[in-house]
């Protein structure tokens, strides 16, 4: 829920900056806006904060909230704020709403930093304790809620989206040239690998940290939580349970709202248990929407209906078009403050925006289940280095055949031994890289580089694809695209408790009878549909480019070749040459997309005033 914006300085916001300000953070949050100044010793800080009313949405839980010494602004929920509340009543807290926040509040007035262990949910928030002359600005442990800072004349401003930032300092930052080739020749895997975002000197607070600041230079970072592989023995009965009995749980705080909820159901495992989990044990009556394509690689048109008919729930489906795809996309790369990551981000907007039409204000999706239970193609050929001194290691080969292996595009996973005879190949992750370098007028070279979490080396690559890799890309597209709609999303599968004890579980486990992600599937039997639970074929929420661009309209090719900064950047003639090339090969479709996502951000960035 909600937008907040900031700044700490030995001066104060001018009063036409913070009304932009406020005026850019109202889709973050339409319903109330307010502005407060506090300061201590020579600093003063400034809080913004922009309402979407998701739990009590009265007056008496407007933002930003005080207890004694203690101010919050904060975007996100606490999802366990019954249980704090509860046990915080019984050391003698009193509360006067039933908003989290003031739970969240409490909790830090009684155990300080160490509430941070206590608490389950999604945040980013700016916390002043007068007492301590200090402000803290914090983000949940997987970065669900974004938070950015800029330093900038002596003055560290901080808030839900850069634009809040530029707005507040009436200042322009700089592009950084070296996101927008890293996202072209690497894609998406590559833009949370270095700590850089596509505007220089302006950062994520990373996840699972907070920073303590008792002035614009004077900043104390803190990591609070990580996520780390601690293998146990268990029985494959005893993880199951465990799966079901975290997941249900999460499902069911995570359904904790005062407003309409809805469910993404993509036609995958993934969202199926969840929509499933949530009709059979806690609402009948739950609202889907789905995204259908065509083309037979996407199209989960027959596994949708299949979970719609076995819930006995509503569906809403929006099909795939060409119509308005550049103006929609200016619109979406207009409020991402970036280009759109992946051309599945240009498709979830239009849910996101049915979602919004039809009066919800929580969206549920199945972010996250992929990195925690083995759903990628790689994911399994790992899983095959890992077994390869099993004693049915040639029935586990033959079992890949028959399920991913049978499916797979990626011409380096196409050989599941390729991890058993090489650990440290990676090609597969930035495919054809040296043939998009070549678009450039200057080559960037970046090789891909992998971060020590395991020695697992299954489990040290999820880690990588949680921490710096996917599940960040995911978190911020999701979250823009939602919250441009003024609609929230939570994401169940990414649970402290969930993820903790997944990581305690063995590799063997992960991956049965050519079923990845078996654990989840076992977990989600009388909650999903048969022939969804056990479906082998991996689709993906996507679709091919020419599904949504028209490469044969005159006017379209005559805008994507219009002079622009991107030229500066990209060779034309290559541009021109791919756009008459066969786009089949999905990691071709792929880039063709972020071209022009790069090419629209940078025209954006041009005529952008803060």
């Amino acid at each position: 829920m909600c937008g907040i914006a900031g700044a700490i300085s030995n001066k104060g916001i001018d009063q036409n900056k913070i009304d932009r300000t406020l005026n850019l953070m109202k889709e973050r949050g339409p319903d109330g806006q307010t502005v407060k100044t506090f300061s201590f010793g020579k600093q003063t800080v400034t809080l913004l904060f922009s309402r979407l009313g998701i739990v009590d949405p009265t007056p008496q839980s407007m933002q930003p909230f005080t207890r004694q010494s203690l101010t919050i602004i904060t975007n996100g929920e606490l999802y366990n704020y019954l249980e704090l509340k509860r046990e915080l009543t019984g050391f003698g807290h009193v509360f006067v709403t039933k908003s989290d926040t003031e739970v969240m509040l409490a909790a830090w007035q009684h155990w300080g930093e160490r509430s941070l262990d206590k608490m389950e949910g999604m945040w980013a928030f700016a916390l002043i304790d007068m007492t301590k002359s200090q402000l803290v600005l914090c983000r949940d442990r997987f970065g669900e809620k974004p938070l950015y800072t800029w330093t900038n004349k002596d003055t560290l401003y901080f808030g839900s989206e850069p634009k809040f930032l530029a707005a507040l300092a009436g200042n322009k930052p700089r592009v950084n040239e070296n996101q927008i080739k890293r996202y072209l020749v690497n894609g998406y895997k590559s833009l949370y690998k270095k700590p850089e975002t596509y505007f220089e000197n302006i950062h994520e607070v990373p996840a699972a940290h907070f920073i303590k600041l008792t002035g614009a230079q004077q900043k104390q970072t803190i990591c609070y939580w990580s996520l780390n592989y601690d293998p146990s023995e268990i029985t494959e009965a005893d993880a199951i349970h465990g799966v079901k009995e975290r997941l249900i749980n999460s499902v069911k705080i995570r359904m904790r709202s005062d407003m309409p909820i809805a469910f993404c159901l993509s036609g995958g495992i993934d969202s199926s248990t969840i929509a499933g989990i949530a009709a059979k044990k806690i609402d009948p009556n739950i609202k889907t929407f789905s995204i259908i394509d065509d083309d037979e690689r996407y199209n989960e048109r027959v596994n949708i209906k299949s979970q719609v008919d076995f819930l006995g729930c509503s569906n809403h489906r929006i099909q795939t078009s060409t119509k308005g795809f550049l103006k929609r996309m200016k619109e979406l790369v207009a409020y991402h403050d970036m280009p759109v990551a992946t051309l599945t981000y240009y498709l979830h907007s239009f849910m996101s925006e049915a979602i919004a039409d039809s009066g919800c204000r929580v969206a549920i999706s199945g972010n996250g289940a992929d990195e925690l239970f083995t759903g990628y193609y790689d994911h399994y050929s790992f899983w095959l280095a890992e077994m390869k001194n099993h004693h049915s290691f040639i029935d586990l080969q033959s079992d890949w055949q028959k399920s991913y292996g049978a499916h797979i595009q990626n011409p380096v996973l196409k050989d599941p031994l390729v991890f058993c005879k090489n650990p440290h190949e990676r090609s597969h992750v930035f495919l054809n890289s040296e043939i998009f370098n070549e678009w450039l007028h200057d080559p960037f070279t970046e090789i891909f580089e992998e971060s020590t979490y395991s020695n697992n080396l299954l489990r040290n690559r999820m880690l990588n694809e949680i921490n710096n890799e996917t599940i960040p890309v995911i978190l911020h597209e999701d979250d823009r695209n939602s919250m441009h709609y003024s609609v929230e999303n939570r994401s169940p599968y990414l649970d402290r408790d969930l993820a903790e004890f997944l990581f305690t579980i063995p590799p063997e486990l992960l991956i049965k009878s050519g079923y990845a992600k078996y654990l989840l599937r076992a977990a989600g039997n009388g909650y999903v549909a048969k022939n969804v639970l056990w479906d082998k074929r991996k689709r993906g929420f996507n679709a091919p480019i020419d599904h949504l661009v028209n490469r044969e309209d005159r006017d379209t090719r005559e805008y994507l070749m219009a002079d622009g900064p991107i030229f500066d950047i990209v060779r034309r003639d290559s541009i021109e040459t791919f756009l008459n090339s066969d786009l089949t090969d999905n990691s071709f479709s792929k880039n063709l997309f972020s071209f022009i996502s790069a090419k629209l951000f940078l025209e954006h960035y041009r005529d952008w005033t803060p």
